[in-house]
């Protein structure tokens, strides 16, 4: 038995400590001893990705889970992997041409696809290697990449059984269309950022039979005044008064002198603006269900590139959107149809990648039946069959289910998934083939994985861990698709963790340089105090208001540790023919009895409040139990003893506190196991919890 160096250095430590346990094998379940399966997807990062706060805290969580259960004896498979993210990715490389003075189109799509593979080659695994440098105990021989050729399998599999069963259909809707990455995307994946705009209340006159007695128009309010140029109706709740005697009468739309009629809706809310709205159903995702409701003509003035079409009329056709703005509000002043312009500020729809803001227009896609698909993901969680922790969030679950509309399928981009139809160029959402993660990453469909390969083995798994911002765009889609294909849910219970924000309550930002690198942390303070400051923090899944002081004092508890352990070695010597374990040390003294009833008591809690998912009350009660009941109590009292009792009683304690602590802080404690005399087990890793 060597002797402790003086002082715990992670530096020293966690590199080689991860070498050995990758050279052990036992991160692979194939390599551990017979017994019930225990399986975690690691929810994919963009393969675009380095590690961010949100990652690290969901791959602790579920680091924590995985390794008390290889203590426990379950075959263990954690499986690693990265999405292509199709729209990011596209961008990234795209990005990389534009410094060249090229763009995709020069390149052709053969070309340009090889270029997004050599990227993905150079830069593609970056999060996988910072997951390791976490410590995070994935099997690494179960990499998957969305993009993969067996994925593509599942991928083309799954589209072609919608299709076969009538549920995949071609239309041409409005849709959210991102003229910088010219493609559609859904409502899921849109960002809301704050905009300061003008709100313009505008004089549309009444035909000359449909006067009011007191004046000859009706005033609509906007954000969007270029838009009129498409304006099919003028609508009004029928719950609104003031308007009920003009419902059904026309007025005349200014610029396009056109006759366009007042309308009913009760989508309509009375208290914008003055409670009349222009409808444009092709510009406009409300305006388009008001338009097919009231079979309202379609006028398309915004096109895909941004810029108004033929349809905008002579003023505006073939300007870009805000010069023609700019020409709408300078006519209708001339023609005195501006009542007033306000000050507004409102949420502006952009694209998620790219940060364009987002038109609504009609465009031909791929939509996917979500009826019974949403009926099946909501009965598993009505059934009990799926299980959120905490249950609040639930609520949101359902409320996107249960007023589901048909799932935009399709993409107008290069990089993903071809969909599979002859003369088809389009690729596939990203979130169709994440939502296929637990299974085809585990060999569906191949018929052999089902009957004794991964698939038999491994599914379903049982827990996921992910963010609150893809309970819809993920975890629903992964529920039915796992019903709908495997027959069988993906997952049992699906662990919602807080959101990290600065220590002020804001979203992290790296753009305003608010936002932290885990990577320096770990740099700085060490994987596994890193690791104890998400944990120490994360409290019931309420957001975090991030505080580096609880690092320092997960470096602080290392520190700690490391000396009581160092302490122990030296009492109990190197010639300790075993380590003693607790349930079968006799003890006789009353002080060692009550400790090792404490011992006994606080192994059970913290081992319950894990099963619970209450990972940062577990390690509140751990870090009490080990500072000041062993440290400040036992240990001063130890001092004062020789005798042989005392000695297994903290040899006894030091275990068990080092397996307690391992799914929490890996790296020190197994460095401290390799340095015991006499141990069990080849590793801490394999030793029973």
């Amino acid at each position: 038995m060597k002797e402790l160096p003086s002082a715990y250095d992670p530096k020293k430590v966690e590199d080689k400590i991860y070498e050995l346990w990758e050279k052990s094998g036992y991160f692979n379940p194939d390599n551990l001893p017979t017994g019930k399966s225990y399986t975690i997807v690691v929810p994919p990062p963009n393969v675009t990705g380095s590690l961010h706060m949100g990652h690290a805290l969901n791959a602790a969580i579920q680091d924590i889970l995985i390794r008390k259960k290889r203590m426990e004896g379950y075959k263990t498979l954690w499986l690693p992997g990265t999405d292509h993210a199709g729209i990011a990715t596209q961008n990234v490389v795209e990005k990389e041409l534009k410094k060249q003075g090229l763009n995709r189109h020069d390149l052709g799509r053969e070309k340009f696809l090889e270029k997004v593979w050599e990227w993905k080659e150079k830069y593609g695994n970056i999060i996988l290697n910072q997951f390791k440098k976490l410590g995070c105990s994935m099997d690494w021989s179960h990499t998957r990449f969305t993009m993969d050729e067996n994925y593509q399998k599942a991928v083309n599999e799954a589209f072609l059984h919608y299709h076969k069963k009538g549920w995949l259909y071609k239309a041409e809707r409005v849709i959210n269309w991102c003229v910088r990455c010219q493609t559609s995307l859904s409502d899921l994946e849109l960002e809301y950022k704050e905009g300061r705009g003008k709100l313009w209340y505008l004089r549309y006159p009444l035909t000359k039979d449909d006067k009011q007695k007191t004046k000859d128009y009706i005033i609509v309010a906007t954000t969007r005044p270029e838009t009129m140029l498409g304006d099919a109706a003028v609508a009004v709740n029928p719950k609104d008064k003031r308007y009920k005697n003009l419902v059904g009468q026309k007025v005349l739309l200014p610029i396009q002198n056109r006759e366009i009629p007042i309308i009913a809706d009760k989508e309509i809310d009375m208290e914008f603006g003055t409670g009349a709205v222009k409808v444009t159903p092709a510009h406009d995702l409300l305006d388009a269900r008001i338009g097919e409701t009231h079979k309202l003509p379609i006028y398309k003035v915004v096109g895909p590139l941004g810029k108004m079409t033929e349809a905008a009329g002579q003023l505006c056709a073939g300007l870009k959107i805000n010069d023609c703005r700019e020409k709408v509000i300078e006519e209708l002043k001339r023609q005195n149809l501006i009542e007033k312009e306000e000050n507004y500020t409102h949420n502006v729809a952009v694209c998620y990648r790219c940060g364009t803001v987002i038109e609504p227009l009609p465009s031909l896609q791929w939509f996917l039946k979500m009826e019974e698909l949403a009926k099946s993901a909501i009965k598993a969680v009505k059934g009990g069959k799926v299980k959120f922790h905490p249950k609040n969030w639930e609520k949101i679950y359902f409320d996107w289910l249960e007023n589901i509309r048909d799932w935009n399928v399709s993409r107008q981009i290069w990089w993903g998934h071809k969909i599979p139809l002859e003369g088809e160029t389009d690729v596939l959402d990203t979130w169709f083939s994440s939502a296929l993660w637990p299974f085809a990453t585990l060999g569906w469909p191949s018929e052999a994985s089902a009957k004794n390969g991964d698939l038999a083995k491994f599914y379903p798994t049982q827990v996921l861990s992910t963010a609150r911002d893809i309970i819809n765009l993920w975890v629903a889609r992964m529920v039915f698709s796992g019903l709908e294909f495997t027959k069988k849910i993906p997952f049992s219970d699906v662990i919602i963790h807080g959101t990290i924000l600065t220590k002020d309550g804001k979203r992290m930002s790296k753009s305003l340089g608010t936002g932290i690198d885990p990577m320096i942390l770990i740099e700085k303070y060490g994987a596994d105090a890193t690791r104890f400051g998400l944990i120490w923090q994360a409290m019931g899944g309420q957001d975090i208001h991030w505080d580096e002081n609880a690092v320092i004092a997960g470096k602080k508890f290392a520190n700690k540790v490391w000396n009581m352990a160092r302490f122990v070695l030296g009492r109990i010597g190197p010639s300790a023919e075993a380590l003693a374990k607790a349930d079968n040390i006799n003890v006789k003294m009353p002080e060692n009895k009550k400790f090792l009833e404490k011992l006994k008591t606080t192994k059970k809690s913290v081992s319950e409040q894990i099963d619970a998912y209450e990972f940062g009350p577990a390690l509140h009660t751990l870090y009490d139990f080990v500072w000041h009941e062993f440290a400040d109590k036992y240990i001063e009292l130890a001092k004062k003893q020789t005798d042989n009792e005392t000695k297994e009683t903290l040899s006894a304690a030091l275990l068990e506190i080092l397996k307690m602590l391992h799914p929490f802080m890996p790296h020190l404690t197994e460095e401290i196991y390799q340095n015991l005399p006499n141990k069990e087990k080849e590793m801490l890793m394999i030793e029973k919890f």
